[in-house]
């Protein structure tokens, strides 16, 4: 059996992690009195859960071409803690922020109306943002049927100000799922402004570590060891015997670069009411499909065979191949400039319709800028047009008998 780990050890591991290995600065905000506004964190109301003056800073520096009282009204549209809105609406409507920016009207220097979209993160550049752990902040309770006036989390990620992870930690010896059945569900029940902007929960009791939404049931939840290879052999009882699950996750996920990554192109919504996270070997399987993708016309001119080609990303039954899709399509759509079209080929007529759904229901794709043809003529027809997906059975790549096979896109 492994020895015990006390739920404070295993605090003061992570963010001595977060700290010299992922590079955030740390801060506690322990106060013996929660009503205590003297935390070091800034606040003037203990029901807010941004950090003004590190949002503001970062806000002001990311956006100088936009006038100081812009920027500010725009921030307090951030903070609005969107009460009359469901808490999952609430968070999405919050991650497009996050991740698009908040559209601002403003008159420039010359009197001209102009139209901005305000950046609260800089995803293209890490070293623009301030990174941040924050642990034991009292919040007090907004939620209508709190069961209590103040609550405390274990640890919050912070980037320029914006708590974007909930981490809850467990003494080695309790089981893992309290964690989520007395913690979670309690603190999204209490305190559920500091939900509006959350990007992933993380649970922990050492031995075992697992993250999922804050619309993710308990067996929706799930791990994180591997950290820069999906076929990476882990061995689990080693894991659980040294206590280092936490420490893996936060390797392969907290490191600045790979947390933004995360936050901009690997989580999602499907149906706008449940949010969907990448499970680790998506994560990586995408990424890794992605650098092959950008360096598919690199290969020099004698190896030939070698040009265009990506690779083989391989799935288990009921591993998500369908989501991967999803996360590696909206990824180069959104960080890659060119005119893409995929073609999504599949060899049953209720995986065709699954997998078309589910870019439809996840936003990545509008209708019309889909097909899903009902012929072979329909499929060559599409394919020479500019959609930007295509979905289709291969036996609809048929073609008459003996006939030369005509060229589908000279792109």
């Amino acid at each position: 059996m492994p020895n015990f780990i006390s739920e404070d050890q295993i605090e003061q591991a992570l963010l001595q992690r977060l700290q010299h290995v992922c590079g955030f600065d740390v801060l506690n905000c322990h106060t013996t009195d929660p009503a205590d506004l003297n935390d070091g964190s800034g606040r003037m109301d203990k029901r807010d859960v941004l950090l003004p003056a590190h949002l503001t800073s970062a806000a002001l520096r990311l956006n100088p071409q936009i006038p100081e009282p812009v920027v500010l009204a725009a921030l307090a549209r951030l903070g609005d803690r969107r009460q009359a809105m469901s808490l999952v609406a609430a968070n999405r409507e919050v991650d497009g922020l996050l991740r698009d920016g908040i559209a601002v009207n403003f008159e420039d220097a010359q009197g001209r109306q102009q139209q901005a979209q305000l950046r609260l993160i800089d995803f293209n550049s890490v070293a623009n943002n301030e990174f941040l752990a924050v642990s034991q902040l009292w919040v007090k309770c907004t939620g209508i049927s709190a069961l209590a006036d103040y609550r405390r989390p274990d640890v919050l990620l912070y980037v320029n100000g914006i708590p974007l992870v909930f981490v809850e930690l467990k003494n080695s010896n309790v089981k893992l799922r309290s964690a989520y059945s007395d913690n979670l569900t309690n603190y999204k029940n209490d305190i559920p402004q500091l939900f509006i902007t959350n990007a992933f929960c993380v649970l922990s009791n050492a031995i075992e570590t697992r993250l999922g939404s804050l619309t993710g049931q308990w067996e929706h939840f799930f791990g994180w060891l591997r950290l820069n290879d999906e076929k990476e052999k882990i061995d689990r009882a080693q894991i659980a015997e040294a206590g280092t699950s936490l420490e893996r996750l936060a390797e392969g996920l907290f490191q600045r670069e790979r947390l933004l990554d995360y936050v901009e192109n690997f989580v999602l919504f499907h149906r706008e009411t449940n949010k969907i996270l990448a499970q680790n070997h998506q994560f990586i399987g995408v990424n890794h499909a992605l650098a092959q993708f950008e360096e598919r016309n690199t290969h020099s001119a004698h190896d030939k065979a070698a040009r265009g080609k990506l690779g083989v990303f391989w799935h288990t039954q009921g591993s998500g191949k369908s989501f991967s899709m999803v996360f590696y399509v909206r990824k180069i759509f959104r960080k890659l400039t060119g005119n893409f079209t995929f073609v999504v080929v599949t060899d049953r007529d209720d995986l065709d319709g699954q997998i078309y759904r589910n870019f439809l229901n996840t936003g990545t794709v509008k209708p019309q800028d889909a097909a899903q043809p009902k012929n072979s003529e329909e499929l060559r027809k599409f394919l020479g047009q500019n959609k930007r997906l295509v979905f289709t059975l291969i036996q609809k790549f048929r073609y008459a008998k003996g006939a030369t096979y005509p060229v589908l896109s000279e792109r």
